[in-house]
């Protein structure tokens, strides 16, 4: 190998790599590997680090869990909060046993208090044991919903909020500045968490507002979320649940699934096909840290899967219906992303609360209500089937309390004789029908995402399905409202269109997302065949772009 500026650099780092395998795997690479490997650092998207498990400062490994650690602790000293209390989970990925030892070794070794879960858990668990247990950080050892060959490390500093910037830049900072990950100095610790993961439960168990039973059809996807959302629903009052065997116990493998997320075509195969055998009143689908929930009901042509947006519109109108009109309603927050739909904001100005729209990503959804003194918030969700229903409890999306409270709405609903589409038709006649849609495109690497983003910016397209649309750059945003994306707005009150563009935070995607709305006048059918074809002209299109 020459010498060049690159290969000297990986020789540095292999010579320091703690991990034997990842060294032996760089010191096999050719030149040209070495040099994808070495271009960039791994950096905090939407939910963390998140990258394929591989050696190099770009894949998750070892030396980078070591460093990023290191870097945590740096930060939150500078900031005087040394000796206070640390929480590390992790969920079932490979690594995450060792990535969540590692992490938890060098926060005691730089004199925090560190609680290491004892088994592998949700990542909502660990939100909540920072928020409710004095701690100033957590770190989750986690990928969620990506590929078995990935895995990922996110940060929650306190209050349980996971990090935004300027927090983000600063733990970057000093990862570029952390000592030779063989050189940082790691301290034994005894695994516990155990009355933090019972408390939580415990806190799922309880967002109820009804009473009834209903039945459940399940899969935790050969996730974490298994044991701890059967345990929330038989606390809840919810016994009769069926599992998908197959699906059941965690797997870093994920062998009966392409890709271990809900939102992928077949993944919820199983558990539809469950729910359709046993008869079930839903069907309940986490990902693999259960931070996200999706769900199935049956139609009279069989059963199939809510979207996000529309599991979002019903919980926000069932949470707000809780509420009484009056000083509090006045003060009660709900909050939706930009790329998630406008009925929630239709549906919160109808019950006379307030509604916030925030960037993409629960680390601002989180934070909602922040910048309203006096003000409460008391959902979020974003279409990318994240809820977060309780935030007093947790400020981040929750896979399993979001499940239980669907299950509450679903009681509620059928004592009263109605279905999930009953729900949905009657929210459709009140706001008009919104049709959405998410339109992925897959690219090579980040840098061609980027270059989809600009070649976009250069020349938008000025009409969509007949309508004229105008362009607004969220780039041209100042402060925290900035954001690489693109919206697209066209029609009236009464029918238009909207669609979101932007790069993936995680994944090598540029993702486009849709919607648009009909009002309905008499004919609810009409209405919504009409959205459904304007959506589809929209989506083609958008996939041309």
């Amino acid at each position: 190998m020459t010498q060049t500026r690159t290969s000297t650099t990986a020789q540095e780092w292999i010579s320091h790599d703690p991990d034997p395998d990842t060294a032996a795997e760089l010191s096999a690479c050719s030149e040209d590997e070495l040099d994808e490997r070495f271009a960039r650092s791994l950096t905090f998207g939407t939910a963390g680090l998140r990258g394929p498990l591989r050696g190099g400062p770009n894949g998750m490994n070892l030396a980078v869990v070591l460093r990023a650690s290191w870097a945590v602790a740096k930060v939150l000293k500078d900031r005087g909060l040394e000796g206070r209390d640390i929480i590390v989970g992790r969920d079932a990925r490979h690594g995450s046993d060792e990535f969540a030892l590692a992490t938890a070794e060098v926060f005691a070794a730089q004199g925090f208090p560190t609680t290491l879960m004892f088994t592998a858990v949700p990542t909502p668990v660990v939100a909540f044991a920072v928020r409710h247990g004095g701690a100033v950080a957590g770190i989750m050892i986690t990928a969620s919903h990506n590929p078995p060959n990935y895995n990922g490390y996110k940060v929650y500093f306190e209050g349980g909020f996971p990090i935004v910037g300027p927090s983000d830049r600063e733990i970057e900072q000093a990862m570029a500045e952390a000592p030779h990950a063989d050189e940082i100095p790691r301290h034994s610790v005894t695994p516990s968490g155990v009355d933090q993961v019972q408390r939580y439960v415990d806190r799922a168990s309880h967002v109820r507002h009804t009473h009834g039973s209903v039945r459940i059809a399940l899969t935790p996807l050969h996730g974490v979320g298994g044991e701890f959302a059967l345990d929330a629903f038989v606390r809840a009052g919810f016994s009769d649940v069926h599992v998908v065997e197959e699906q059941f116990a965690p797997d870093p493998d994920f062998p009966t699934v392409e890709f271990p997320n809900p939102e992928e075509p077949g993944a919820t195969d199983a558990v539809l096909k469950l729910a359709a055998d046993v008869e079930a009143d839903v069907a309940i689908a986490l990902d693999p840290d259960a931070d996200r929930c999706a769900i199935g009901v049956p139609t009279p042509d069989g059963w199939r899967m809510l979207s996000g947006d529309e599991t979002g519109w019903l919980l926000g109108d069932y949470l707000l219906s809780q509420i009484e009109a009056g000083p509090v309603k006045d003060v009660t927050v709900v909050a939706n992303s930009i790329v998630s739909s406008r009925m929630l904001a239709a549906i919160t100005a109808e019950h006379g609360a307030r509604h916030v729209e925030t960037l993409t990503g629960f680390k601002w959804l989180a934070r909602a209500d922040l910048d309203l003194p006096g003000c409460t918030l008391v959902y979020a969700y974003e279409e990318a089937i994240g809820h977060c229903v309780d935030p007093a409890g947790v400020r981040d999306k929750d896979g399993i309390s979001a499940a239980v409270l669907f299950c509450d709405m679903l009681a509620a609903l059928q004592r009263r004789g109605h279905t999930v589409l009953d729900a949905l038709d009657d929210l459709a006649r009140r706001h008009g029908v919104h049709a959405t849609q998410q339109v992925s495109r897959r690219v090579d690497d980040f840098d061609e995402a980027a270059a989809v983003m600009s070649r976009l910016r250069d020349t938008p397209p000025d009409r969509l399905a007949g309508f004229e649309v105008t362009a607004t750059d969220l780039q041209h945003n100042s402060g925290d409202s900035r954001t690489d994306a693109l919206i697209l707005t066209g029609g009236d009150d009464e029918k238009w269109v909207r669609v979101v563009t932007r790069p993936s935070g995680t994944e090598p995607k540029v993702k486009s997302y849709i919607e648009v709305r009909c009002g309905v006048d008499g004919d609810l059918s009409a209405a919504r065949e009409q959205a459904y074809a304007l959506r589809d002209q929209v989506a083609s299109v958008v996939e041309q772009l």
